[in-house]
């Protein structure tokens, strides 16, 4: 699933607070915009949010934008990196 997402930082609480009229979704976070940490916290909220494990929400688009495209795996299965590629290709070897 892939959701149009609103991002307010600094908020007094962590919440999915509701739906725009043009359907993109408001994220509440606390944590400040800076060096990563709202967007670290969004994943974190929308995974919550929807019930699945936070490796399954990605941001597509919009870094370091408050509005995002945000990808969100609702089967829960894990994300393929280069990294986790790379560490399951070593187990299978052993």
């Amino acid at each position: 699933m892939t959701l149009r997402i609103k991002v307010i930082p600094r908020s007094k609480k962590n919440e999915v607070s509701g739906e725009m009229a043009d359907g993109t979704v408001k994220v509440h976070v606390t944590a400040p915009p800076e060096k990563g940490r709202a967007n670290e916290q969004v994943c974190v909220v929308l995974a919550a949010h929807y019930k699945v494990p936070v490796r399954s929400v990605e941001i597509v688009s919009g870094h370091s934008n408050p509005r995002k495209l945000v990808r969100i795996d609702l089967e829960g299965t894990i994300r393929t990196d280069s990294h986790a590629s790379a560490k399951e290709q070593g187990r299978n070897q052993e």
